[in-house]
């Protein structure tokens, strides 16, 4: 019985693990209005290279990638939680104004590659290594400068 028992829960469990990581590639025009105005207004030019919507458990989220390697991930109402540029600057009509002030005024030669939000704060990464993160009211609760730990690790070993 007790055999039985385990194997079942076993079964459960890998069954639980496959049912909650579901990729779906999609179309542009299936993903939510709020977020294809979003690719429309902030990304006109770029040529998608898949779109694809995550399932998980109870919670729904799609990502956008692009030709030139830039990605969008957005939740399951279709609003942005990461624009990530790996190449070009995010567009500051992204940037709330508080963070393009702070992050101007302070690094005024870095460009902003990447933002990433949820409901407890915001993360921007900048060009120089810097990575910034805000609360919701756009105080500055942590400051990590990951390009010079990369060159003290390197210079480590």
């Amino acid at each position: 019985m007790k055999k039985v028992l385990l194997l079942l829960v076993c079964l459960f469990t890998l069954q639980t693990v496959v049912w909650a990581d579901d990729d779906k590639p999609i179309q542009v025009n299936q993903l939510p209005q709020t977020a294809q105005t979003f690719i429309k207004t902030h990304f006109p030019n770029n040529k998608v290279a898949m779109a694809k919507m995550e399932t998980d458990w109870f919670d729904k989220s799609y990502d956008v990638i692009f030709t030139n390697g830039d990605k969008l991930e957005f939740d399951k109402k279709g609003v942005w939680t990461e624009v990530n540029c790996k190449y070009s600057a995010v567009p500051v009509a992204v940037v709330p104004d508080a963070i393009k002030k702070y992050v101007t005024t302070n690094y005024p030669d870095a460009k902003m590659l990447k933002i990433e939000r949820d409901k407890y704060d915001y993360e921007v990464k900048l060009s120089n290594g810097w990575e910034i993160k805000f609360d919701m009211q756009f105080n500055v609760i942590d400051i990590d400068n990951k390009s010079n730990l990369s060159k003290i690790v390197y210079i480590m070993i």
